[in-house]
């Protein structure tokens, strides 16, 4: 089964309205029934520097979300969005899938950076969101930021039927080692033989790219840096595959999901 995808590089800052233009400038160049992708914290803005999360409005991101809902709507698209999110008193880093019915579905992050902890809820569970597309369906897990670095959370979500992963991330850190967070997104793809489209902010000092990424490791289409861009691939979902996850040794070792 053919998905179209569409995987976006745009500025994030911390002003809602500013974010929300550039979500729909991207949302309305795509067509019926594509998959779009943005970075972790692409609607409320996110930062190494939390601070600025004292002045944002609940109020106004949850009307933004509504707005966000509407144009995947009219757009018949569905769109997994990064952004923190006000809920139980408490604020999460989450990823929001936006379907063309108006429903909405969430992950939040399970693996807080160190910034995040004391500030941010943390999650506990690994979802796998299905997506009704022409001619079918298909599961998506998703992960953000430094949750690259947990290759048993993805192994979980691919023996839970996730046939592409929907990364966010908002990568802009000049002390990471060039090209290491590249290397473990193709992994990611690799070694689970699964789709990865991975979504960053668009920043001069990037240290991740925005990539198509197919489950032979493939990389289809890449860019980095401080230019907004948008990645387009039409990806053929049978090209997930089992055949590595299947000759595990779950006599040696196995795996068990508490979420």
């Amino acid at each position: 089964m053919i998905v179209r995808t569409a995987v976006a590089q745009i500025p994030v800052s911390w002003n809602v309205r500013e974010n929300l233009a550039e979500i729909a400038r991207v949302v309305k160049a795509c067509a019926g029934d594509d998959l779009v992708v943005l970075p972790e914290g692409a609607l409320s803005g996110y930062g190494t520097d939390l601070s600025p999360l004292a002045d944002l409005d609940p109020g106004e991101l949850d009307r933004a979300m509504t707005e966000l809902a509407e144009l995947a709507v009219r757009g018949a698209v569905h769109v997994v969005c990064g952004s923190l999110m006000f809920d139980a008193g408490r604020w999460w880093n989450t990823a929001i899938l936006f379907d063309p019915e108006g429903g909405r579905s969430f992950y939040r992050k399970i693996n807080l950076a160190m910034n995040e902890r004391g500030v941010l809820a943390a999650g506990s569970e690994l979802p796998v969101h299905r997506l009704a597309v022409p001619g079918g369906a298909v599961d998506v897990g998703m992960q953000i930021c430094r949750e690259i670095r947990f290759p048993e959370q993805w192994g979980y979500m691919a023996h839970s039927g996730a046939g592409v992963f929907a990364y966010l991330t908002n990568a802009a850190n000049p002390d990471e080692p060039s090209g290491v967070w590249r290397s473990h997104l193709i992994s990611r793809a690799a070694e689970n033989q699964r789709w990865v489209l991975a979504a960053n902010v668009a920043d001069p000092i990037s240290h991740c790219p925005t990539m198509i990424v197919s489950p032979r490791g493939e990389v289809l289409s890449e860019v980095a840096g401080g230019e907004p861009a948008v990645l387009r691939a039409a990806i053929d979902t049978d090209a997930a595959s089992e055949w590595y996850l299947g000759q595990r040794r779950r006599d040696v070792i196995e795996m068990h999901y508490l979420g």
